[in-house]
């Protein structure tokens, strides 16, 4: 079953009731009290985008229990943290601490692995929206060493970004950047990175420790690295809303819409598709086996050239 992905921007009050999410609004056109009820089973992400939203403590803990990514946006209304179980595997411990002594070798090969699918995919995207031959980006993705030393991704990323979004004007990546383009990809980037922790702490690892990425204050380093290959789809999202569909009236709620579709964005291992919330717990439950010595690859989807 497809998870929902739930957003509330008004004022609504949010509590529980026999195991199911209870939704108290006022009507807009009659000003009663309305009252919806979903399932909490069949929500796997919900983003608090207003802080006239109220949850109560037991439906918070309901959540975190049925391992459902609880995002909060800022007063801009981009995404700016996230509520995450600290047990959400019944091998939390084991596999937690497989994590932690994994020896840096390994996490090399693991890195070189996930740098190799990010830029096959980019390569893959940049072909589709472009045309352009991308020869270049399948070498790069095919040479990868063991840790990146050449720090091949940062060269196919420069090579990415110049050519990606050439027919909308000249464009720079920036996180910080306030055009609808980075405004998009920064929006949809926060959407992943919340669909990757949720899977991370689901198959039994910590979000805390990385595999590359290493930084005391960040709490989700490894969600930072496993998301990587999966950026490319979010790209190939944004592209079709700049280039096909003519949204450029910034974060607006069609601009919304759109990008909270990414959970359930097809995306492709071989023959088999799944949505991309189901499939980035395939790629965690993956590279848990490979802490544990069970495994020496992680499954990372792949989009075709």
């Amino acid at each position: 079953m497809i998870k929902k992905t739930l957003v509330f921007s008004n004022k609504v009050y949010l509590s529980l009731k026999l195991k199911q999410l209870v939704i108290r609004r006022e009507n807009e056109l009659t000003g009663e009290e309305e009252v919806i009820t979903r399932p909490i089973e069949d929500i796997g992400i919900m983003m608090i985008e207003s802080g006239q939203v109220t949850l109560t403590s037991s439906l918070v803990s309901e959540l975190i229990h049925n391992n459902i990514g609880v995002i909060f946006c800022d007063s801009k209304h981009m995404p700016a943290n996230m509520i995450l179980p600290l047990e959400a595997h019944t091998l939390q411990s084991e596999k937690s601490i497989a994590q932690i002594q994994a020896s840096l070798p390994l996490k090399k090969q693991l890195w070189q692995q996930t740098v190799s699918a990010k830029i096959l995919n980019q390569g893959a995207v940049l072909r589709q929206v472009t045309g352009l031959n991308v020869g270049n980006m399948i070498k790069w993705g095919s040479s990868v060493r063991s840790g990146d030393p050449e720090n091949i991704e940062g060269r196919a990323a420069a090579y990415y970004w110049r050519n990606m979004f050439m027919e909308s004007g000249r464009f720079r990546r920036d996180k910080d950047g306030e055009d609808d383009i980075n405004i998009f990809l920064n929006y949809g980037y926060a959407i992943l990175r919340a669909i990757i922790a949720r899977s991370i702490v689901g198959s039994g690892l910590t979000p805390l420790i990385g595999i590359h990425h290493s930084n005391k204050y960040n709490a989700n380093c490894l969600a930072d690295d496993i998301m990587e290959p999966y950026r490319p789809y979010v790209d190939l999202l944004v592209a079709d809303m700049v280039l096909k569909q003519n949204l450029n009236n910034g974060l607006d709620k069609e601009a919304k819409k759109t990008l909270l579709t990414i959970p359930n964005l097809d995306v492709s291992f071989g023959k088999i598709r799944r949505p991309l919330l189901v499939a980035a717990s395939i790629t965690t439950s993956s590279l848990a086996k490979c802490f544990s010595k069970e495994s020496r690859k992680v499954v990372y989807p792949r989009i075709p050239i």
